[in-house]
């Protein structure tokens, strides 16, 4: 604002604001505090020494009712922690801070409460002001990262381990150290591929049909053309992924270097069935390929085979079958119920 000086001249621009009347000013802080409580979620108290109401503000449930104690439908325990706390606010002027759980039919609320003695002009305590804030979708927040963090933690220790079993059985059928470490960088690298689908789905696991693909892709020069996948698709949970995961890639080393994959117009097969018993749903996968006649190869007892018949069934529960005949090669694996989910 200008204002003139008695000359008649104007006076240079002010920053200074000019204070309002005090029950104006009183009126709108009033106003802008309710609005504030408001739109926070914060429910604000005020009690006597004796512990009767005088004023409340935002009140919500669970903390509106009839009672005078202002611990409105809280259960009996909570509003005696409360109730505990005030008389020690005003025996010894000092605040307290209390978490408070609320049993609701959705489940648990939350809230966190502060105390807060009224000192009069002399000192002495003359009242409580009581602040309820909700925290629960901060609780539940909280409560999800703990849970996520600890299935990180489980699930890193399964990756681990397998990573540990590869390592040493890649050592046992390896000649020498290039032959060990050009075989171990394809496992670790099979490994990430799941990973990769399990991680992109919250870690709930992998479709099948995906996988499989995704294994026998890094091989084929023409994944339409090198596999013919066909039956069902269920969901593999994390564990039989990985697993699945790496016998295709066994599968899909194995006919890049020695079976139809490594002829230009060679493909395999994959078929998958769900097969009802009283025990469940199990699913049988079934890998297919033609193979020469003369091929030596496949029937040294090398990590492939060993990590198809007994490493992958092993860790699923299941049973394997590895058949390498006269122009063909067929490897059969039936996995349980409880590996995979068929919705």
């Amino acid at each position: 604002m200008r204002s003139r000086t008695g000359d008649g001249q104007d006076d240079a621009p002010s920053d200074e604001v000019i204070a309002l009347h005090p029950a104006e000013s009183g009126m709108q802080l009033g106003r802008a505090l309710l609005h504030a409580l408001h739109n926070a979620g914060i429910s604000v108290l005020y009690q006597d020494r004796e512990m009767k109401t005088v004023w409340a503000r935002n009140m919500r449930a669970p903390w509106v009712s009839d009672s005078a104690d202002g611990n409105g439908i809280l259960p009996a325990a909570q509003a005696d922690r409360i109730g505990a706390a005030k008389r020690d606010v005003i025996a010894s002027g000092k605040p307290q801070r209390l978490e408070i759980s609320v049993p609701v039919e959705e489940g648990i609320r939350w809230f966190q409460v502060w105390i807060d003695a009224d000192h009069g002009d002399g000192g002495s305590v003359q009242g409580v002001v009581t602040t309820m804030v909700e925290t629960t979708e901060q609780k539940r927040r909280e409560q999800t990262l703990t849970t996520l963090l600890r299935e990180v933690s489980h699930r890193s220790k399964n990756l681990l381990a397998i990573i540990q079993s590869i390592a040493t059985q890649t050592g046992r059928y390896s000649d020498n150290i290039g032959d060990f470490l050009t075989r171990f960088r394809g496992r670790l690298q099979s490994l990430a591929s799941s990973q990769d689908l399990v991680t992109s789905s919250n870690w709930r696991g992998a479709a099948l049909r995906e996988l499989v693909s995704g294994q026998v892709g890094r091989y084929g020069a023409d994944p339409v053309r090198s596999l013919r996948f066909q039956g069902a698709n269920p969901y593999l949970n994390p564990n039989a992924a990985l697993h699945i995961g790496l016998a295709m890639h066994e599968l899909a080393v194995n006919s890049v270097s020695y079976g139809a994959l490594s002829r230009p117009d060679g493909f395999v097969e994959v078929t998958a069935n769900l097969t009802a018993a009283d025990a469940g749903t199990s699913l049988s996968l079934t890998w297919v390929e033609a193979i020469g006649a003369n091929d030596n190869q496949r029937s040294r007892k090398r990590f492939g085979s060993v990590a198809l018949e007994r490493v992958v069934p092993a860790s699923l529960n299941g049973t394997a079958t590895l058949e390498i005949m006269p122009g063909r090669l067929e490897y059969r694996l039936v996995v349980p119920h409880g590996n995979f989910e068929t919705e």
